[in-house]
């Protein structure tokens, strides 16, 4: 889940009765804490809503054909069950080259992916895929024609039913990042590779979250645009 600053966190106590810091040691402190860094300090703009919980707004659904109904329930957006996709695209302002996309995701039923972020890279698109092949792949599709189950981004995590999951993607001309959790599940380097999504995927693009077979909720979508 995303790191919430409450009154017990260092930010507050650093503004406490505790014995004031020298320059010094406060320069260290927060070297060791690069979430008390302001974004602008770290070249990237504040992260922007791109749900605001009660509308799709600017997400659209997509009509692949068998698609399962895509509405708000409780503050999220449900992707019902589809045979096999169920999926909403971004209609706004696309973001890049430099960007983080980040949303919290919850697999409510199924065993398949509960959360495809296709997103603009390098003049392509390519798609980071959650919980898919039977529930447990990670990974990047596609990689040099190779999909999530068959390039080097590609492992298993076991995700729970029921669970939310924060979900994030970092993206640059060259480089590209998968999170969850805030720890890394899959990266990597674009230097003389061919980025493209599978064909399934192509009405994502450019900006776009889907499920398979699968009932999932989507909420907090933000986008932080990088220098």
């Amino acid at each position: 889940m995303p790191r919430i600053l409450s009154s017990t966190t260092p930010a507050v106590a650093l503004n406490s009765a505790a014995p004031r810091l020298s320059r010094r040691e406060a320069l260290v402190l927060v070297s060791a804490l690069p979430w008390l860094v302001p974004a602008s300090a770290s070249g990237a703009a504040a992260a922007t809503s791109l749900f605001d919980g009660k509308s799709l707004g600017s997400w659209k659904p997509v009509a692949f054909g068998g698609e399962g109904e895509v509405s708000i329930v409780n503050g999220a957006i449900r992707l019902d069950r589809g045979n096999d996709l169920t999926a909403v695209v971004w209609t706004g302002k696309v973001p890049g080259p430099n960007f983080r996309v980040q949303m919290e995701a919850n697999r409510v039923d199924g065993s398949d992916f509960f959360c495809a972020v296709t997103f603009p890279v390098a003049g392509s698109h390519c798609t980071f895929v959650v919980g898919g092949w039977g529930g447990t792949v990670v990974g990047f599709s596609s990689l040099d024609g190779l999909d999530a189950s068959e390039n080097e981004t590609s492992h298993t995590m076991t995700f729970e039913n029921g669970r939310w999951y924060q979900v994030a993607v970092d993206v640059t001309p060259t480089h590209i990042k998968g999170l969850i959790d805030g720890a890394v599940a899959a990266e990597a380097n674009l230097a003389r590779r061919e980025v493209d999504v599978r064909i399934e995927m192509v009405l994502c693009r450019p900006l776009g979250l889907a499920s398979w077979r699968t009932v999932s909720d989507i909420r907090n979508i933000t986008l932080e645009e990088r220098a």
